[in-house]
Order: C-alpha cells, then structure tokens, then sequence
C-alpha cells in the first residue's frame, strides 16, 4: 500500500495539527500502522506486531463478517432512532438477553465515556441524589462528569481536584490494598469501608446517588474485585437510595470466558442496577450502550426531557453490534478466552517461579495483569524496569502496554482471537528479556517452585487452577509465594503522564 506521506511527515503533521495532549504509543519512536487483521497490526513497511492490548478489535481486526454487515447497511440506509427501524430493537433484544432479567431497557450512544455520563444521569434523576461512590485509580471516561469521578485522571490536578460530590473508597486490591490475601474476608472488609464513607456522607447531610465501579479495573492496574463484594457494596449503596453502576466498558462480551459480563464473576446472586458498555460492542466502530432497569428508565423518563441521540442507535451501528454478537457466538470466541486465558495465566505463572521481577500474576480469561516488581516481599512496584520491558518486546514486533497506579503492570487483552500459539510466542520473549534485564543488574534468579506452588488454590472443581467464582480467576501470590531477591537499582526517569489503554 503507497502512503500518502513518510513517517516523519505524518509525525510532523501531526504536531502541528493535533493537540498536544493526544499522545502516541512509544513517543520516543511511534508506531505508523496502515492495516490490521486477526490479532495482527503492520507498519508502513509491512512489518507485522501481535496485538496483545486492543480490546477494541474485539473479535479481530478487520473481521470480514463485521465489514459486510456494515457495508451492507451503509448501502440501505443510515438514520437517526426517530424512525422505527428493525435493526435498533433486533440488537436490544439479543443485547438484553444476554443480561439478567430486570436490566430490559437500552439507551444507545457512541462512546464508553457518553455511556457512563449518561449513567451518572440515570442514577442522579431515579432518587434526586447527587453524590457518587468511586475506586481509587478508577478511570471512567474523559468528559468533565466522569473526569470528577476518577481518581486516575483528577489525582494529576492536585491535592484539591476531588469534588465535595465524590467520594474515593479504597480499590479491593487484594495484592497491594489495604486488605490482602492473607484477609480472612477481604470482600466484607473493602464492602465495609465503602459504608464506612455512607455513614460519614449521611452525618454531613448528603445522599449517594451511585457506586460505580468496573467490573475489574484496568487502568487501576488489572484488579479483580474478591466474590462477594460487588453484593455487600450494592446492599449497602440501595439502603440510602443509590444504585449499583457496573462499568463494563473495558471487560465485557465474554473477555473473561465463561461469564459475557465480567460482573457475573461475583455470582448469580449479584445484578446491577446500571451497565454501562463500550470499546468491544463495535469492534472499532464508535458505538456503546446504557442497559437498566424499567423503573430506572421511567423515572429518567418523569423528568419531562426527552433523550435523543443524533447517531446513538442507527441502523448501520446496530448492525455492526448484531454482526459482533454473531462472530463472538459463531467462532466460541469465550471459550477461546477460556482456554487460551487458563494457558496463558499458566505459562506467566510459570515465570513468576522462574523471576524475582514476577511479583503477582492475576487474571480470568482474556484479560490478565502481571505485576513487576523490585522486591518480591516489599512488592517494590518495577515502573522503570516494566516500561524497559514494553519497548524491548516492541523491538521483538510484539505490541503490550504497562498501566495501574504506578505503571507497572503488563496488561494482557488482546482481539479474542489470540491463540495458544501467539500466548507461547509472547512468554517465551519475556522470559528471555526478563532473564536479560536480571542478569544485567545481578538479580537472583533462583527458582522456589515448592513455594510457588502453594500459591494454586482449589477450584470448586478439584483441578489446581486459580482460586475464582468458577472461573479461572488467577492470583499468584501471598506470603506463601514470595521468595528473597536482590534489589533492582536502575536511575532512569519515567515520565510522568499516563496514556490510557
């Protein structure tokens, strides 16, 4: 394919066109891709990258299926939802019937973040309450609204950013929160605090309207919420008028294998009040959705202002979303997360016994973190050290990304066609970088295999995976699992900003 301009020129032309606070991938030597298929991305020179961070292409670059359902449309007709049109109600029902029961009623938009503003609109107008309950290092979205609700954008603006509105429970990080895994109750004890900020916010005369949450945080650094604090926290939040506002816009459409929704990894006995859902629903196309309930939407409906949406809902986006629920359903695209996931958390965790760098492996299906450290005991969070790694594996044509609040988490979600083939792929060139990097600094590589392997813990099942609610939840970690290592000294600055993935 013939570009249009060099490299350099659209680099130049680009910092002079683009606002400076769009950042790239690999600043320091950026990426032009010029097509993409599968769970593959190529340059301007054809070299090919394994995409192991776009969660967007859901089911795969470029998937034929979705671009003949889209074409197809685009040649009929393209409207606004004011006209009745087969399409809109087709996808709301198959879309709602993957979802319990009560959640019935859709609003279509164009963006996770106009997903979850509206949300906070929904939860705000059902009781007349205004303040919302969030995570720490939660990220929401980038428009004002949800800017004031997460804590991974405004914590840059200063110790005065947080609004009198908003208020910040701690992540149920079981690794590096507050409670951890040698909790007895980590899921009651992170429930607590957020009634803990209840009670105080009832003492100073204000009223929650929402908690919202996602389902597993990613910016947050790939956090996997313990079972059962999803049921305490909602029980707590409807007592005083709140609701339940599930963020899947990262996470769902079977990312995490046996569940379509990652808020059903706490179990059955949990539904939210609100979902919220992006970034996978188009598979690139710029679509999302609000699902609630009917007494939610009724009440959102007696403020007396209708809700429209110029594009929210069009034929040519409801065919897409039709077309991607048809590939995830026609290819087994969850139990290809299932599996390749389950094979994938194996082989990491084979390399958290091999390297003192590994300190916590955790994840379900297609979504998965591995935390680099300086000290397995300290978990001495490894931010230099993981940004190193991100752009050697970019030498390797391998494409992943580093996040959390100290950036030192690799996050694993790439298009759900990601083989077992392409998972051996990446770890076998981690291991070997990371085999580099520890030599090159003296750390030891001993392996503690008989202490690691106490970190596996029973499924309901009787198999040695990762303890979860039926799933392969994977936390390799614990006192039980740390091991002595030296010290990684490495002076390097890292910047500062963090670029959302």
């Amino acid at each position: 394919m013939e570009e249009r301009y060099s490299k350099a020129e659209t680099l130049a032309l680009r910092r002079k066109h683009i606002g400076p606070s769009c950042k790239v991938f690999f600043a320091k030597d950026p990426l032009k891709i010029v097509r993409a298929q599968g769970q593959y991305m190529f340059d301007e020179k054809g070299e090919k990258y394994l995409d192991c961070i776009n969660n967007v292409a859901h089911v795969g670059h470029s998937h034929p299926y979705v671009i003949k359902a889209a074409t197809k449309q685009m040649e009929l007709l393209n409207t606004n939802s004011r006209f009745l049109h087969d399409n809109l109600v087709q996808y709301a029902q198959r879309l709602t019937a993957t979802l319990p029961e009560k959640l019935s009623v859709c609003y279509f938009v164009n963006s996770g973040s106009e997903a979850n503003d509206l949300a906070l609109r929904l939860a705000r107008q059902y009781h007349g309450h205004q303040d919302v309950i969030t995570l720490e290092n939660a990220y929401h979205g980038h428009v004002t609204s949800l800017i004031d609700i997460s804590p991974y954008k405004f914590n840059q603006l200063g110790k005065d950013s947080k609004k009198e509105f908003v208020h910040v429970a701690p992540s149920p990080d079981i690794y590096r929160g507050k409670y951890r895994e040698d909790h007895s109750d980590p899921a009651s004890a992170y429930a607590e605090e957020v009634k803990k900020i209840i009670e105080e916010t009832q003492k100073n005369g204000r009223k929650i309207a929402a908690f919202i949450a996602e389902s597993m945080q990613s910016c947050g650094g790939q956090v996997i919420p313990p079972v059962g604090y999803f049921q305490k926290v909602a029980e707590y939040v409807r007592a005083v008028g709140g609701v339940f506002i599930a963020d899947e816009v990262q996470v769902g459409f079977g990312r995490v294998g046996k569940h379509f929704w990652a808020f059903q990894l706490q179990g059955e006995d949990f539904v939210p009040d609100i979902v919220t859902m992006g970034k996978p629903i188009g598979n690139g196309h710029p679509m999302s959705c609000v699902v609630t309930t009917r007494e939610i939407a009724e009440s959102f409906g007696a403020s007396g202002l209708e809700y429209f949406n110029t594009f929210g809902g069009n034929p040519v986006s409801c065919a897409i979303g039709l077309a991607v629920l048809d590939v995830i359903e026609n290819e087994d695209l969850q139990g290809n997360a299932t599996r390749v996931g389950n094979y994938l958390l194996e082989l990491l965790a084979e390399q958290k016994e091999k390297h003192p760098l590994v300190g916590d492996i955790r994840g379900v299906g297609l979504f998965i973190g591995v935390d680099l450290v300086k000290d397995q005991q300290k978990r001495t969070p490894a931010t230099a050290e993981a940004l190193h790694l991100i752009y050697k594996l970019k030498e390797h044509q391998i494409l992943l990304s580093a996040d959390g609040p100290h950036r030192n988490i690799l996050k694993f979600k790439p298009p759900m066609c990601f083989t077992m083939e392409d998972a051996k792929h990446v770890v076998e060139i981690i291991d070997a970088l990371l085999t580099e990097m520890e030599e090159a600094t003296g750390m030891k590589t001993e392996n503690n295999t008989s202490t690691n392997a106490q970190c596996k813990r029973k499924t309901t099942d009787g198999s040695s995976q990762p303890e979860g609610a039926n799933d392969s939840i994977g936390h390799m970690n614990g006192a039980a699992c740390r091991q002595e290592n030296g010290l990684y000294s490495n002076k390097r600055s890292v910047p500062s900003k963090r670029i959302r993935t």
